[in-house]
């Protein structure tokens, strides 16, 4: 029997809150086993549950996440936009003091309608979002735990590795 997946943010945000201390606990549960093999399962649950949520029904990371860019990304996307890598600039992005560049507003500039209008020419940060795909799951559960509350698959292969590592 299939899993029924949550995908209400609303009961995610919450179900987040209520689950904190469980989360604690996983989170320290996790980091005890084997790199490879919680890689492997959650590769495994990602491949079932990505496939299932429709992102652009969803729109959550483009409405509240900072994304960071780079030179590369941001000289690529200005030549798209036939703007000068000046006007991109001034009217796209922030810099910080050490260099890092930000896009400039929350929700992202070219979210419409949770579709991404650029999307040939997205960032990394935006391409590899949520980012389950990727190795050392392990190392990067501060970020993980970040965006459980506000990505149903996050929210939903969390929950699924919990019962796949035996930890509930």
């Amino acid at each position: 029997m299939a899993t029924v997946l949550e995908t209400n943010l609303t009961n995610i945000a919450q179900l987040a809150i209520d689950k904190t201390a469980e989360n604690d606990d996983f989170m320290a549960f996790i980091k005890r086993l084997n790199s490879d093999e919680v890689d492997a399962s959650v590769h495994a649950i990602n491949l079932q549950i990505s496939p299932q949520i429709d992102c652009t029904a969803c729109g959550n990371c483009c409405n509240n996440l900072l994304i960071n860019i780079n030179d590369d990304e941001a000289n690529a996307l200005s030549q798209h936009l036939q703007q000068s890598r000046e006007s991109f600039d001034e009217k796209y992005v922030e810099k910080g003091s050490n260099g890092m560049m930000l896009m400039n507003t929350i929700p992202c500039h070219f979210l419409t309608n949770n579709k991404c209008t650029v999307y040939e020419f997205r960032f990394e940060g935006c391409r590899e979002f949520p980012a389950m795909h990727l190795p050392n799951f392990n190392k990067r559960l501060f970020t993980t735990f970040m965006h459980y509350g506000k990505c149903p698959i996050i929210y939903n292969v969390v929950e699924q590795l919990k019962t796949a590592t035996s930890f509930k």
